[in-house]
């Protein structure tokens, strides 16, 4: 079992940088895909970024690539997602999760998610 709380969301302006975290606890969290998904509202979950288990493989979707970064630090059992450039359009919950490989289609365990609001 793993459980995720992040944490690091809050209300910006537009062009503003905002990094969150994603602790987890349980075990063998360094073996994890861990994702970050975002939800706007009236919109499906999205996703956002993903990391392998040593952090050497990233992927992000296509439109986010250059403005956010995920990283990890398994000693401190957390993921990070660092936003740059923020956009009224990023506004959404945030969601970590994480998943048992990095081929596996299905996410395993959710965080309960951390707001972030972007006002022009």
């Amino acid at each position: 079992q793993v459980q995720l709380v992040e944490s690091g969301g809050g209300s910006v302006q537009a062009g503003d940088s905002l990094t969150l975290s994603c602790a987890a606890s349980g075990r063998s969290f360094s073996s994890y895909r861990m994702d970050w998904f975002r939800q706007a509202p009236g919109k499906e979950r999205e996703f956002v970024a993903a990391i392998n288990w040593s952090g050497g493989t990233t992927n992000y979707a296509d439109s986010l690539k250059g403005r956010f970064t995920i990283s990890r630090d398994n000693a401190k059992n957390t993921v990070y997602l660092q936003m740059m450039s923020l956009k009224p359009e990023d506004t959404a919950i945030y969601y970590c999760a994480a998943r048992r490989g990095w081929n596996r289609r299905d996410v395993d365990y959710w965080g309960q998610g951390t707001q972030v609001a972007v006002s022009s």
